[in-house]
């Protein structure tokens, strides 16, 4: 097969602005989301606080900048209400989000790692909480 290799993270594959305008226009169908948004609102208490701290991330992700300081991982795992179909969710609103920004690398670049995102916290979810469960493959 030959696939297309994903962008790398870079300075130039898409501007700060970019990723202020991708998490702040998904975060706001996440809390419009009825599925979604009364879970984010149940555990986010200072929303502008997190949309910096969640630029940071995604910046990180997408540009190689340094200035994420955090643990996702373990913030999410004491979220009693996640569920597969919540990060199925998650996931087909960030795609709708990145496919209207108009910078096709960056799209590539952040799809995929959402859907690491995704997999990996309900992976881990999934152990925390079942830890006698079988994980396959």
């Amino acid at each position: 097969m030959n696939e297309e290799r994903l962008p790398q993270p870079a300075l130039d594959l898409c501007s700060e602005e970019e990723v202020d305008r991708l998490v702040r226009r998904f975060y706001g169908r996440v809390r419009e989301d009825d599925m979604l948004g009364p879970v984010f609102e149940a555990h986010v208490h200072d929303w502008e606080e997190h949309m910096l701290h969640l630029v940071d991330f995604w910046s990180a992700l997408l540009r190689g900048t340094r200035r994420f300081r955090g643990a996702p991982v373990q913030k999410h795992m004491v979220i009693d209400e996640l569920r597969e179909e919540l990060f199925e969710r998650w996931l087909l609103l960030f795609r709708q989000t990145t496919a209207g920004l108009g910078n096709p690398p960056m799209q590539r670049l952040a799809d995929d790692a959402a859907e690491r995102i995704a997999e990996n916290f309900w992976r881990r979810f999934q152990m925390s909480r079942w830890p006698s469960l079988q994980m396959l493959g």
